[in-house]
């Protein structure tokens, strides 16, 4: 394997060699579980839950493991709004964010550990920092002492003195008095009235934000892994918190490889609650949106670069998921009608081997699908070649939707069996799978109103009118077909 990863640390792209042979060990930074998840979430775990699709098709053995941080102010606070608790509102959220992740398709993570769950851990970890010297307790507060660990800010390239603007949100102002220096950062926050807490041997209280990911890490991968996951607003503090004090604990590198993902934009901004710009998974996929449209959406970006989001790019990727979904969809809707063997099909959803098809043409288009993946996962070029793979899959699932015969000799069924094969296998590495299109509720009588409406629209030469009664009819799952003579059929898709 030739995978080539950019890595944050290093600032380079460069050739991924696993720490054992054959495996690969990722942490990927999960959710605050106070609230629902949103598009940032989606594009996050939809691109690196490609990564991991990829290396296990690549034939390594996978570990991959995603925290919840379910002690927080946030989650505190959600709960007073509520007169909830803090463990009810982090099992509510949890339950939500399995069911947005599972469908867009995510594989669910290996394990799934809780800070609440990690206390011993995180107390053990907290416990050798200071007896190193590299932390200190302060009335019931425990703070990592940045100025002992010479490499502070090597992820994120800044120096102490560039740091105070970014190291705000997590820490009260009236904490800053108990810290021997301002961006030193707490493991250990003493008990609040009112809240919940855990014995410590520095008293009553719960964990910092920052030592829960060390900890869980250590815990479940060891001292080092392969590679550490999150967006790229993960890079200050909070990854590189981890980093130092993981490595002032340990002595040893966290991770090898640190990937970042590009943010979401709104119509050119910033999503965020304050712009009234924010958009949760829930209310997408609720609005019709499918879930094989959003990730399509989130692919056709590389994921380090920022990924705009606005309803006509939502709107071309649905476009181009119709079409690819009618190619993906062949086989289960034609196989029997085209004599296709059952063997040609890749049982839903499994990540296959990795099987080179006899077909020159086909090993080709496979070899450039490799070749973009593992130029840094670039998925659009991936996407590219599952598009060309489409094309005759297409063409021919509208003509045996019309009821047309498929006209094709033997041999070209054939081909076109294992082009179909492949397209799936592919496919499913960058978790995309075939959805049974939306049911219409209309009537014949009332697609037939509606198309003699788009006529007299277009005699009328009001074509923006006739474009919106084409696209409400295919949202409901009718597809118009033009012909000459100023003939308009449909089927339903």
């Amino acid at each position: 394997m030739s995978l080539r990863l950019t890595n944050t640390l290093t600032r380079r792209t460069e050739p991924f060699t696993p720490l054992t042979p054959g495996k690969a060990s990722i942490y990927c930074c999960g959710v605050t579980v106070y609230d629902l998840c949103h598009l940032g979430h989606a594009r996050s775990y939809i691109n690196w839950d490609v990564l991991r699709r990829f290396l296990i098709w690549r034939g390594l053995e996978v570990t991959f493991v995603q925290n919840f941080t379910d002690i927080d102010d946030k989650i505190l606070k959600r709960a007073a709004e509520q007169n909830s608790s803090m463990t009810e509102v982090s099992e509510r959220n949890i339950d939500a964010f399995h069911q947005d992740m599972d469908a867009l398709g995510i594989l669910r993570p290996d394990r799934m550990p809780r800070a609440t769950q990690c206390l011993d851990g995180i107390r053990a970890l907290i416990g050798e920092l200071e007896a190193k010297g590299a932390a200190y307790s302060a009335d019931g507060d425990v703070y990592f002492a940045v100025m002992k660990h010479a490499g502070y800010g090597k992820l994120s390239g800044r120096d102490l003195s560039e740091q105070q603007d970014n190291a705000a949100g997590r820490v009260a102002d009236a904490e800053e008095a108990r810290k021997q220096h301002p961006f030193d950062f707490a493991l250990w926050k003493g008990a609040k009235p009112g809240e919940p807490s855990f014995p410590s041997p520095w008293g009553e209280g719960r964990p910092g934000w920052h030592i829960e990911c060390s900890a869980m890490v250590r815990a479940e991968l060891g001292d080092t892994i392969d590679i550490h996951l999150g967006g790229a607003d993960l890079v200050f503090p909070h990854h590189e918190n981890e980093i130092a004090q993981s490595e002032a604990a340990t002595g040893q590198e966290l991770a090898r490889v640190w990937m970042h993902n590009g943010m979401v934009n709104v119509g050119g901004q910033k999503m965020s609650k304050s712009l009234g710009n924010f958009t949760t998974i829930r209310a997408l996929l609720e609005s019709g949106v499918s879930p094989m449209t959003l990730r399509l959406f989130v692919l056709q970006a590389h994921y380090r670069k920022p990924l705009d989001f606005t309803a006509e790019a939502l709107e071309a990727a649905a476009t181009g998921w119709k079409g690819l979904n009618a190619a993906l969809s062949l086989g289960e809707r034609h196989g029997d009608q085209l004599g296709w063997p059952s063997s040609s099909a890749l049982p839903e959803g499994a990540i296959g081997p990795q099987t080179s098809p006899d077909d020159e043409t086909l090993q080709a288009l496979e070899q450039q699908f490799i070749a973009s993946m593992e130029d840094d996962l670039n998925s659009s070029g991936a996407l590219a070649v599952l598009f060309e793979l489409a094309k005759p899959l297409r063409a021919l699932a509208n003509r045996l939707e019309r009821g047309d015969d498929a006209e094709l000799p033997e041999t070209e069924i054939r081909s076109l069996a294992h082009r179909w094969t492949l397209l799936r296998a592919l496919a499913v590495v960058l978790g995309l799978r075939g959805e049974a299109a939306a049911q219409s509720d209309l009537d014949d009588a009332a697609i037939d109103a509606a198309i003699a409406a788009r006529q007299a629209a277009k005699a009328a030469k009001d074509y923006a009118e006739a474009d919106r009664i084409r696209n409400e009819l295919t949202t409901k799952g009718i597809e118009l077909i033009d012909k000459p003579g100023g003939i308009t059929e449909w089927i339903r898709s």
